[in-house]
């Protein structure tokens, strides 16, 4: 009789610069959409897991925020996330485009040439290049990470990402899973709820707006047929609330209304969301606020 296979399980963290697809790509790979995706930077805050399943295998991705110099202390948070998932990883992915220099961020190239886990390394959005530019760029790169695996790809046309998949698997190491295999994330309904809205916060307001801006559901009933959400949107400024409501509520009326589709989406079930305004003074330099908003480990 020949021996069952042997079952692998690891933590694939996936780290990069604002903008590259990182949530794009973690999204394709896990076949959920659980990190919001904008074309604005800082779009990730947190942490996100996503995780696959197969009869022998259990892959835990990570998304991370897009790595930044930070200017306040909710970046530097953020930047902690960057950091411990490269302390905790089976594998890295180290996500990179055809737009930005491979140069940039020295500091976390240096980090990925001295650890001895596997680093993939995959060239995001390469339907904007051609030939001759990609093969440039591998160049630089294969120089630059001489122990990393390439991967060329386009995480939004899911072009080259079945053979990423696989080298993931191959590398995994043997290990029970580690989460129940029904489960898909490590967040709950109400993280989704809160990103849900402030992606569209994203989406609907320029300039600072949505930077100045954290969403805390106050309230999450879940009835048989409908679920009953209670969200505050806490903002820094008066002028900022004013803003985000917009003339005679127009704004918010928009936010609510695209969240609460993409929530009946999500959630495969109706909503009823109500959204509140709230100034929450420099919430971002606050170590209290940023604790309860969770970005402080506890």
């Amino acid at each position: 009789m020949s021996n069952p296979p042997v079952h692998r399980s690891g933590f694939v963290n996936i780290i990069g610069n604002p903008n590259v697809g990182k949530s794009t790509l973690m999204n394709a790979l896990v076949g959920e959409k659980l990190s919001i995706v904008t074309s604005k930077a800082q779009t990730t805050r947190h942490r996100i897991m996503g995780i696959v399943n197969g009869a022998d295998y259990q892959i835990v991705y990570s998304d991370t925020p897009g790595i930044l110099r930070p200017n306040y202390r909710l970046q530097e948070h953020m930047m902690n996330f960057v950091d411990t998932a490269i302390g905790d990883a089976d594998i890295m992915l180290y996500v990179t485009d055809v737009v930005e220099t491979a140069d940039k961020n020295e500091e976390y190239i240096e980090k990925l040439r001295r650890i001895s886990i596997p680093v993939l390394l995959v060239i995001n959005k390469i339907d904007l290049s051609n030939q001759q530019e990609l093969e440039q760029l591998v160049e630089q790169w294969q120089n630059l990470l001489p122990h990393a695996e390439l991967f060329p790809a386009s995480a939004l046309e899911k072009f080259n990402l079945d053979h990423l998949f696989d080298r993931i698997v191959a590398l995994l190491p043997p290990s029970p899973p580690w989460y129940d295999k029904e489960v898909f994330t490590d967040r709950n309904l109400r993280f989704f709820a809160s990103e849900i809205i402030r992606e569209k916060i994203l989406l609907n307001y320029e300039q600072e707006i949505p930077y100045c801006t954290e969403v805390v559901i106050e309230d999450f009933k879940e009835d048989k047929d409908i679920y009953r959400i209670q969200a505050v949107i806490n903002v820094m400024r008066d002028s900022q609330k004013g803003i985000i409501i917009g003339a005679k509520g127009s704004m918010l009326k928009k936010v609510g209304t695209q969240a609460r589709i993409d929530m009946e989406a999500f959630f495969e079930r109706k909503v009823f969301l109500q959204l509140f305004v709230k100034v929450t003074p420099n919430w971002r330099e606050d170590k209290r606020k940023l604790k309860q908003f969770g970005y402080v480990e506890v």
